[in-house]
């Protein structure tokens, strides 16, 4: 980045920019989430189908990775974040009034597709922030996606309950949105200067070195953690546990807060133990907390295991991409690419593998697995390099 570049990306401006962007993901998730059984309703589906249509926004994921990697370093992170962020707002209403199962199908497939495509240049432009701002803010970044994430839940709560139809609550607050990201969104810092020229490109593969690999496989490790506990912490508190389904849907809430919790407080654990030696206790947490889950089989554990789980997998994520964005000679972006790639199907894949796995045993074994990644990553923490 150039001078002025700095200037701008570590001026208050950018920053709430770019909290703006994470709060715009955040808002429609959970706005979405908070209203899936009435669109459930309205398109006529039962669970089984249901769980089966949902799960078509892969395609637009796989879509999604494919083209950031091969636009990152091309095209400018401010037009890619901006353009992404743009069609998340004007799909959600399309998503949230779907009637039929084809408009809720190619509703799912451009929310995968603009959703994953806007985590990479958002992080990357978070990354340049931190930088020119001279201390840890990635942590804060992603705490302004969990915050959206429960004002989405809660506004689409308040809909839910005066009768306000998903697709009209959903075109209310990305208008509302989008007035705001007209107005903020060109204080996002542009990365113009550290693009390479065409004659300085490299191939594809020469972007993922042994230190991004070592980074993606702990976001691989990190997002299985985070999603198996996001599905199962409620089922092992209701089921499993039988405590019902009020108390599992406490476990989960508990889980939830712990993980915005973790990252209001992650720059300052950052700050304090170095970006190595803050991944490495978060991970160390995780294992402890699941740990903690599974050693005893009781409510009081349970709850406690999830919400230390939570507190220690909040951050990282941020941890791996502010490392990931600044590796020596890869631009920010081609290096949160790659993290991006690692991460993505951990999330995935955490649902189904410890479904399965509790199948053959019990979720209790299954979720043994949370331990072992979280050991791990840890040690393949020990292992990363932190850029000057």
């Amino acid at each position: 980045m150039t001078a002025t570049a700095h200037g701008t990306a570590s001026g208050v401006p950018a920053r709430l920019a770019v909290r703006l962007v994470f709060v715009v993901l955040g808002a429609t998730q959970g706005g979405w989430m908070a209203r899936i059984p009435a669109i459930r309703d309205a398109t006529g589906l039962d669970t089984a189908r249901w769980g089966l249509v949902s799960s078509t926004s892969a395609a637009g994921d796989v879509v999604a990775l494919v083209l950031i990697t091969v636009l990152i370093g091309r095209v400018g992170s401010r037009l890619l974040c901006l353009s992404a962020a743009a069609l998340v707002l004007l799909n959600a209403p399309v998503l949230a009034g779907a009637s039929s199962v084809p408009a809720l199908v190619v509703g799912l497939v451009l929310w995968g597709l603009s959703a994953t495509f806007l985590a990479t240049p958002v992080n990357a432009i978070a990354v340049a922030v931190e930088r020119a701002s001279g201390r840890p803010l990635l942590s804060g970044f992603h705490a302004s996606y969990s915050c959206g994430v429960l004002a989405g839940g809660a506004l689409g709560t308040l809909a839910a309950a005066v009768g306000l139809a998903p697709g009209a609550q959903m075109a209310v607050s990305s208008g509302v949105l989008g007035a705001l990201l007209l107005l903020l969104g060109r204080r996002l810092p542009s990365d113009a200067g550290e693009r390479p020229g065409r004659e300085e490109r490299r191939p594809l593969r020469r972007r993922f070195t042994p230190q991004l690999r070592l980074l993606a496989g702990i976001a691989f490790l990190g997002s299985f953690v985070e999603g198996a506990a996001s599905q199962w912490s409620s089922v092992y508190t209701a089921d499993y546990l039988a405590e019902g389904s009020a108390l599992g849907a406490a476990a989960y809430t508990c889980f939830s807060v712990a993980i915005l919790a973790g990252r209001l407080l992650g720059d300052a654990g950052v700050a304090r133990w170095g970006r190595r030696g803050f991944l490495r206790v978060s991970l160390l947490t995780v294992a402890a907390g699941a740990a903690l889950t599974v050693s005893r089989p009781q409510l009081p554990f349970a709850v406690a295991g999830f919400t230390l789980t939570g507190l220690g997998v909040a951050c990282v994520l941020p941890a791996v991409i502010a490392l990931a964005g600044r590796q020596p000679g890869v631009p920010a972006g081609e290096g949160v690419s790659v993290v991006t790639i690692g991460q993505w199907p951990g999330f995935l894949l955490a649902g189904p593998a410890v479904g399965l796995a509790a199948g053959v045993t019990s979720l209790r074994v299954a979720l043994l697995a949370l331990v072992a990644a979280g050991l791990g990553a840890a040690l393949l923490a020990g292992r990363t390099s932190v850029p000057s």
